[in-house]
């Protein structure tokens, strides 16, 4: 993902698919990012942290540090324009996810996947809150006056101003002060996954991939290799309600490779951990600020049991246009975010039971 993506198309509000340097037929850099290190390192070298190899996991992660690739996710974001922090110890981490092999993606630096993640002080539980690519926001003035500055799909955001302007977006409709960003690439979840030897996910229904190989599906739980959990978690024309399926699948597939890291089998298997290491480090990239130590520490107790998954309060899909989009729900979106701006966000799920 480019750092200063290029817009393919300024006035277009319907895709969203910034052109790679070099444009068509452009030379693919080599193995970009490298040693990019994430926010799911964090989530998931916890179970090094916490199996007793806290020294040793804690020097390991040190040791990364600087070699970290970075993105620059607030230098262009006014001070002015942004929500105050109103709990100094709760944290909100910004997840923006593209498919680079998805083959309906043919520039692999959209963002498909907005998450925002709380961790409240104390960091006894942590959730995860999609927002829909497609649902209808006000985008502020991209930096050089030419895009923004009127209402469109969040993911515009990321095609005119890139990730400060995204961070720049969801922080004006959520209220909430984004701390940090990571940046996931979905497709490389093929090779964490089987790193991990598969992982284990409950398929909602039954059907058949669009994409080659046109795998079968089956209703039920299943292992899944690497292949086969990406071809899952990309799917969406097999469902009635599209992308929203899409993240409830990604959100699976989170916590499924969250679950089979934890377990402790990953652990007694030095090349399995490094394998998986390795497959992390390419599919992720964090801002300048985050501390992958600190945040490892911060998060050594946390196992899928207490992360919960919500998707912003929605409508569904309407038409504004032209364009079909998501709706909001402001009343019990308002809700949900002010909570998450009090480290609230329990109390509201507890009052929901």
């Amino acid at each position: 993902m480019p750092r200063h993506p290029q817009v393919a198309d300024p006035d277009s509000t319907e895709t969203f698919e910034p052109t790679p340097e070099g444009g068509p037929g452009a030379e693919k850099p080599k193995r970009r990012r490298r040693t990019r290190r994430i926010v799911l390192i964090c989530l998931l070298v916890v179970a090094l942290l916490a199996g007793g190899g806290l020294l040793a996991g804690g020097l390991y992660v040190r040791s990364v540090e600087g070699s970290i690739e970075r993105v620059d996710a607030f230098q262009d974001v006014p001070e002015e324009s942004r929500p105050q922090k109103v709990v100094a110890d709760a944290q909100n981490i910004l997840i923006l996810g593209s498919d680079s092999r998805d083959p309906e993606n043919t520039s692999g630096s959209r963002s498909d996947t907005i998450i925002l993640a709380h961790l409240p002080k104390g960091r006894g539980s942590a959730q995860m809150i999609s927002i829909p690519r497609d649902l209808w926001v006000s985008v502020p003035k991209s930096k050089d006056g030419r895009h923004g500055g009127r209402d469109a799909k969040i993911n515009a955001a990321f095609a005119w101003g890139g990730i400060p302007l995204m961070v720049q977006t969801v922080e004006k409709y959520t209220g909430v002060r984004i701390d940090h960003v990571a940046i996931i690439d979905f497709g490389g979840f093929q090779e964490i996954v089987d790193a991990l030897g598969g992982v284990e996910i409950d398929v909602e229904q039954s059907f058949t991939s669009i994409h080659k190989p046109h795998r079968k599906f089956t209703k039920g739980p299943q292992t899944l290799d690497g292949a086969a959990a990406l071809d899952y978690a990309r799917e969406r024309y097999a469902f009635r309600d599209g992308d929203f399926a899409r993240m409830r699948h990604q959100q699976q597939l989170i916590k499924a490779v969250l679950d089979k890291a934890a377990s402790g089998g990953l652990l007694t298997n030095p090349g399995r951990l490094n394998s998986f290491l390795r497959a992390t480090a390419d599919a992720v990239s964090v801002d300048e600020t985050m501390s992958i130590f600190d945040t490892a520490a911060d998060l050594r107790h946390l196992r899928s049991g207490n992360l919960t998954f919500l998707t912003s309060p929605n409508k569904g899909s309407g038409q504004v246009g032209s364009e079909s989009v998501v709706l909001e729900d402001p009343q019990k979106a308002k809700a949900l975010f002010e909570a998450v701006r009090r480290d609230a966000v329990q109390d509201v799920l507890n009052a929901g039971k």
